[in-house]
């Protein structure tokens, strides 16, 4: 499946139902009047955000949608029937645009989501609402009006909890794969990964948290070098951090500043983000340069820096866990009332006679 985070749409809603023009003919009923009815709402162009989906790439191959016209009113004063709303589904975490004029309009973040993307247009007048005391015979009425149109450009942010980021060949999709069920591409070359893949880790509570491999960044991709600046953007949710870096290259400390000098770079924050350092690799290094390396880290950062090997295990399970902690850290803490209830001192239980 091709994954598709970037597309631009048309969207219109449909036109309003023509009011029409019609007199009452009945046997025993003289002077009738008019009676011609309005014409129907046109059908509104909606965007919904579903869970199952991870990709646009649906947008791909239809760009253009327009909702059901009205129908025309009728005789006797009859409404036109409303047009079909057309409901697009797209993936949670969908951020919408105005294409022409770059104006954000919604963020698609929950499942079940909705976003009016295009209103439809309103019925026209059937000539019984021009009846009055001076034209009590009218023989006009008004179309419907045009439904809205908009040119609306989605872009998808993975909603991820945490973010595995380094650079290429770091052991990424290898670190993902060992934690979850997830079985991305993984290969000894650059650039291996050319898409985010998600993997669902568990917790011993039987709970899972989402993990994102977030393709190789390099030197310059916050100003469009490689591939790590069209997957910046689903770093944005991340509320978590593993920097993974490859113990075995000659200078590690190196690697690690120039990807958080592209995630300055970049800025929304992303060097603020909570972040866990991996030391991957371990198994293809002795223990005198791997403990060189870590007092290098520890010198440097005040984040925690882990020893780990993504392809043996070794390790895994101590940076989960540190992960699971710093989650729960920060997770707003629900505030303690019960000292709080009898603030005021209660009067004195006084003796019965």
């Amino acid at each position: 499946m091709q994954f598709i985070d970037q597309v631009e749409i048309e969207v219109q809603g449909g036109k309003g139902g023509d009011g029409i023009v019609a007199f009452r003919r009945e046997k025993y009923v003289p002077a009738g009047g008019p009676s011609g009815g309005n014409g129907g709402r046109g059908g509104d162009v909606i965007l919904k955000a579903v869970n199952r989906l991870q990709t646009l790439l649906d947008f791909k191959y239809v760009r253009h949608f327009r909702a059901e016209n009205g129908k025309r009113g009728g005789p006797n004063n009859c409404t036109g029937a409303d047009g079909k709303d057309l409901i697009i589904e797209v993936p949670c975490g969908t951020v919408v645009y105005d294409a022409d004029t770059g104006e954000l309009l919604v963020d698609l973040v929950e499942d079940g989501q909705t976003f009016v993307a295009a209103k439809g247009g309103k019925g026209g007048l059937g000539n019984r609402h021009f009846l009055s005391n001076s034209n009590r015979a009218p023989e006009y009425a008004l179309p419907g009006k045009e439904g809205e149109y908009r040119r609306l450009r989605l872009e998808l942010k993975l909603i991820a909890e945490v973010g595995i980021i380094g650079l290429p060949n770091a052991g990424k999709s290898t670190l993902i794969a060992c934690l979850s069920a997830a079985r991305p591409k993984i290969a000894d070359y650059p650039f291996t990964t050319l898409v985010p893949n998600l993997g669902v880790v568990r917790k011993p509570t039987g709970d899972g948290t989402v993990f994102a491999d977030i393709p190789g960044l390099i030197e310059g991709a916050s100003r469009g070098v490689g591939l790590g600046h069209d997957f910046l953007r689903h770093i944005e949710r991340t509320k978590v951090l593993v920097h993974l870096v490859d113990i075995h290259n000659p200078n590690p400390l190196h690697d690690y500043q120039v990807v958080r000098q592209e995630l300055r770079a970049y800025g929304k924050g992303l060097d603020e983000r909570p972040e866990i350092i991996a030391l991957n690799k371990i198994d293809s290094v002795d223990e005198e340069r791997q403990q060189e390396i870590l007092a290098q880290f520890q010198s440097f950062t005040t984040n925690p820096v882990f020893l780990i090997s993504a392809v043996t295990g070794k390790g895994c399970d101590r940076l989960v866990q540190a992960v699971w902690d710093l989650l729960d850290s920060l997770q707003p803490k629900a505030t303690d009332t019960s000292q709080t209830l009898y603030s005021t001192p209660l009067p004195p239980v006084m003796p019965q006679p």
